[in-house]
């Protein structure tokens, strides 16, 4: 097995800089790197690294066609490149739609797991209190997150089709054992990030005891984790930024979304967005809107390398909130949701019934994660486990991605 690295070159000066000197032109390329090379523990951190930046790209790719489908955006022109397509646009997700956010995702879980091995391996007992090995399983909890959350169903390495829970499972084990290792490395950063994400990973899965106490070990105004963007390449931007940034793309808007009318009523923060005196369209009509429609774009992330939010203190806040209305204490779970409303000098919620409750969490939930791509996991969970209450209508929208065409056409443990 190998692991290819791409270099970019640029070949203008070092042409120059031959001809001067009189040299051959010709270059050899070596080819990949043998995979015996990276048994090396002078290279385990690039191999951490490696993963999370895989990560990064799928995370790119479904928080942004997720964030369409669940109406955190509207479209307001292209369908290409940076764009929102048709379908999308109505919510669907199809397996002829190209393989760009099964590809992304499944190769940031391969990545992850097999770096992980091969810590185990070349650091052997020594990998027990090692910082990198809990890093490089939170990519494995994060990475199996991501795809329980927004996959339709489960494949492992070109086996059979499983549900999709299989990979919050693997989730759950992997931010577990992060979760040890990091306390016995003694990283207080790197622990509360799997505590976090096994508290997210065991709300999916229904522990709800589980998830509120792992959610309360996490403080609520000084934990954050965060998936880093960079300028590098178009590939390493912020997806969401760059395909409404003016540059040239305005494809998507706040116009028309929940959003925009909530933000307009209470400034709240945490879903800003803006508008041009000078631009005031999409960069194309928009066939399902009926047209042209406003641009309004969003504000959180305002820059290529902003950075997106994996899982939060004030995201544990709404967890106990949701355990606890689970349980029947209306009372309880406003009080944590108004923690951070309060924090923020927001309007505080009420409810008189069950369903006035959980109408305000998923509501909460939509603004404090909005542009995270969670909200299809949130939808789909509910949707499944039949909570009252109405957040967004989804009828006749898909909550999840299919496994595409181009892994039924090649897996033979597929029918």
């Amino acid at each position: 097995m190998t692991m290819n690295f791409r270099a970019l070159v640029r070949t203008a000066p070092v042409a120059a800089l031959a001809l001067a000197a009189g040299c051959d032109l010709k270059v050899t390329n070596p080819g990949p790197i043998q995979a015996e090379f990276l048994q090396n523990s002078a290279a385990l951190t690039a191999v951490v690294n490696g993963a999370g930046r895989d990560l990064g790209e799928a995370l790119n790719w479904t928080a942004y066609t997720g964030a369409a489908v669940t109406k955190e955006v509207l479209p307001s022109g292209s369908t290409a490149a940076f764009g929102i397509s048709v379908r999308q646009q109505l919510g669907v997700l199809t397996n002829d739609d190209g393989g760009d956010w099964w590809n992304q995702a499944q190769r940031a879980r391969w990545t992850a797991e097999n770096g992980v091995k091969r810590i185990k391996e070349v650091l052997g007992t020594a990998s027990a209190n090692s910082a990198t090995l809990a890093q490089g399983l939170i990519w494995v909890g994060y990475s199996n997150r991501h795809l329980g959350e927004n996959f339709c169903d489960c494949v492992i390495d070109g086996g059979a089709k499983q549900s999709y829970t299989v990979y919050l499972e693997r989730a759950e084990a992997a931010f577990t054992e992060a979760i040890a290792v990091a306390t016995a490395a003694n990283n207080a950063t790197l622990r509360d990030a799997a505590t976090a994400g096994r508290a997210s990973v065991r709300l999916l899965r229904d522990n709800l005891s589980g998830a509120a106490s792992d959610a309360a070990l996490i403080s609520s105004n000084t934990m954050v984790y965060r998936m880093p963007y960079f300028v590098n390449t178009v590939a390493q931007y912020n997806r969401i930024y760059w395909a409404s940034a003016n540059q040239p793309y305005r494809a998507h808007t706040v116009w028309g979304t929940f959003y925009e009318n909530y933000r307009r009523t209470t400034r709240d923060p945490r879903v800003p967005f803006d508008s041009s005196l000078t631009i005031r369209f999409g960069d194309a009509a928009v066939t399902s809107l009926g047209g042209q429609v406003r641009w309004y774009f969003q504000t959180k992330y305002p820059v290529r390398e902003s950075s997106m939010n994996l899982a939060s203190g004030w995201e544990m806040r709404l967890i106990e909130a949701e355990a606890l209305l689970v349980g029947g204490d209306i009372a309880g779970a406003m009080a944590k949701i108004n923690i951070r409303r309060g924090a923020l000098s927001l309007p505080l919620v009420t409810a008189s019934s069950n369903t006035e409750a959980w109408e305000a969490l998923k509501r909460e939930r939509g603004i404090e994660l909005w542009l995270e791509g969670r909200r299809m996991g949130d939808q789909r969970r509910w949707a499944r486990l039949n909570r009252p209450g109405v957040s967004d209508d989804m009828t006749g929208r898909n909550l999840c991605f299919p496994i595409p065409l181009s892994e039924l056409e090649t897996n033979p443990n597929i029918k």
